[in-house]
Protein backbone atom coordinates (compact mmCIF):
# COMPACT_ATOMS: atom_id res chain seq x y z
CA UNK A 1 0.00 0.00 0.00
CA UNK A 2 1.35 3.45 -0.90
CA UNK A 3 1.95 6.28 1.53
CA UNK A 4 2.60 9.98 1.08
CA UNK A 5 4.27 12.43 3.46
CA UNK A 6 4.72 16.15 2.86
CA UNK A 7 6.28 18.76 5.11
CA UNK A 8 7.45 22.34 5.36
CA UNK A 9 9.90 23.28 8.12
CA UNK A 10 12.16 26.07 9.34
CA UNK A 11 15.07 23.61 9.39
CA UNK A 12 16.01 20.64 7.22
CA UNK A 13 12.79 18.74 6.48
CA UNK A 14 14.44 15.41 5.56
CA UNK A 15 14.25 13.92 9.11
CA UNK A 16 10.52 14.73 9.23
CA UNK A 17 9.93 13.05 5.87
CA UNK A 18 11.91 9.95 6.85
CA UNK A 19 10.06 9.66 10.18
CA UNK A 20 6.77 9.89 8.33
CA UNK A 21 7.81 7.10 5.97
CA UNK A 22 8.99 4.96 8.89
CA UNK A 23 5.54 5.28 10.45
CA UNK A 24 4.02 4.03 7.19
CA UNK A 25 6.32 1.01 6.82
CA UNK A 26 3.83 -1.42 8.34
CA UNK A 27 1.68 -0.97 5.23
CA UNK A 28 4.20 -2.72 2.97
CA UNK A 29 5.97 -1.25 -0.08
CA UNK A 30 8.57 -2.02 -2.73
CA UNK A 31 10.31 1.35 -3.09
CA UNK A 32 10.70 4.66 -1.32
CA UNK A 33 11.79 8.12 -2.30
CA UNK A 34 11.72 11.79 -1.49
CA UNK A 35 12.32 15.14 -3.09
CA UNK A 36 13.27 18.37 -1.31
CA UNK A 37 13.53 21.92 -2.50
CA UNK A 38 16.74 23.80 -1.73
CA UNK A 39 16.79 26.29 -4.59
CA UNK A 40 16.27 23.39 -6.97
CA UNK A 41 14.60 20.01 -6.59
CA UNK A 42 16.77 17.19 -5.28
CA UNK A 43 15.36 13.65 -5.51
CA UNK A 44 16.52 10.40 -3.94
CA UNK A 45 14.80 7.06 -4.71
CA UNK A 46 15.52 3.44 -3.91
CA UNK A 47 14.03 -0.04 -3.95
CA UNK A 48 15.44 -0.53 -0.46
CA UNK A 49 13.62 -0.03 2.83
CA UNK A 50 13.29 3.43 4.41
CA UNK A 51 16.55 2.77 6.33
CA UNK A 52 18.29 2.42 2.95
CA UNK A 53 16.75 5.69 1.78
CA UNK A 54 17.98 7.35 4.99
CA UNK A 55 21.54 6.19 4.24
CA UNK A 56 21.33 7.55 0.70
CA UNK A 57 20.09 11.00 1.78
CA UNK A 58 22.81 11.11 4.42
CA UNK A 59 25.50 10.18 1.89
CA UNK A 60 24.19 12.73 -0.61
CA UNK A 61 23.76 15.37 2.13
CA UNK A 62 20.18 15.94 1.03
CA UNK A 63 18.63 18.99 2.70
CA UNK A 64 15.72 21.34 2.10
CA UNK A 65 12.95 23.25 3.84
CA UNK A 66 10.06 21.70 1.89
CA UNK A 67 9.61 18.20 0.59
CA UNK A 68 7.45 15.24 -0.28
CA UNK A 69 8.12 11.55 0.28
CA UNK A 70 6.46 8.35 -0.89
CA UNK A 71 6.42 4.61 -0.39
CA UNK A 72 5.18 2.65 -3.42
CA UNK A 73 3.43 -0.67 -3.76
CA UNK A 74 3.71 -1.72 -7.40
CA UNK A 75 0.25 -2.13 -8.84
CA UNK A 76 1.42 -0.98 -12.29
CA UNK A 77 4.97 -1.39 -13.53
CA UNK A 78 7.75 -3.44 -12.02
CA UNK A 79 9.33 -2.52 -8.70
CA UNK A 80 12.43 -0.57 -9.75
CA UNK A 81 14.03 2.80 -9.06
CA UNK A 82 12.69 4.25 -12.34
CA UNK A 83 9.11 3.55 -11.21
CA UNK A 84 9.70 4.75 -7.65
CA UNK A 85 8.22 8.10 -6.65
CA UNK A 86 8.65 11.07 -6.70
CA UNK A 87 8.51 11.54 -10.46
CA UNK A 88 9.89 14.60 -12.21
CA UNK A 89 8.21 16.53 -15.00
CA UNK A 90 10.99 15.44 -17.34
CA UNK A 91 14.46 16.73 -17.99
CA UNK A 92 13.59 20.20 -16.71
CA UNK A 93 12.91 18.79 -13.20
CA UNK A 94 10.73 21.80 -12.29
CA UNK A 95 7.83 19.76 -10.92
CA UNK A 96 7.90 16.69 -8.69
CA UNK A 97 4.83 14.50 -8.22
CA UNK A 98 3.82 11.66 -5.92
CA UNK A 99 0.48 9.91 -6.19
CA UNK A 100 -1.36 6.86 -5.02
CA UNK A 101 -3.16 4.68 -7.52
CA UNK A 102 -3.94 5.41 -11.13
CA UNK A 103 -4.27 8.96 -12.45
CA UNK A 104 -7.19 8.38 -14.78
CA UNK A 105 -7.18 11.94 -16.13
CA UNK A 106 -3.41 12.03 -16.75
CA UNK A 107 -3.84 13.04 -20.39
CA UNK A 108 -5.82 16.16 -19.43
CA UNK A 109 -3.29 17.08 -16.74
CA UNK A 110 -0.35 16.49 -19.10
CA UNK A 111 -1.94 18.62 -21.84
CA UNK A 112 -2.72 21.52 -19.45
CA UNK A 113 0.80 21.52 -18.07
CA UNK A 114 2.36 21.43 -21.51
CA UNK A 115 0.05 24.19 -22.75
CA UNK A 116 1.24 26.25 -19.78
CA UNK A 117 4.84 25.79 -20.89
CA UNK A 118 5.89 23.12 -18.42
CA UNK A 119 8.35 20.66 -19.87
CA UNK A 120 7.58 21.61 -23.45
CA UNK A 121 9.13 19.24 -25.94
CA UNK A 122 9.44 16.33 -23.51
CA UNK A 123 7.29 13.39 -22.60
CA UNK A 124 5.59 13.57 -19.23
CA UNK A 125 5.83 10.45 -17.12
CA UNK A 126 2.71 10.76 -14.99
Amino acid sequence: MCGIVGAIAKDNVVPVLLEGLLRLEYRGYDSAGLVVSNGKLHRVRTTERVAGLAKLVSTEKTEGLTGIAHTRWATHGVPCERNAHPHFSGNDKKIAVVHNGIIENHEVIRRRLQEGGANSGSTWRI
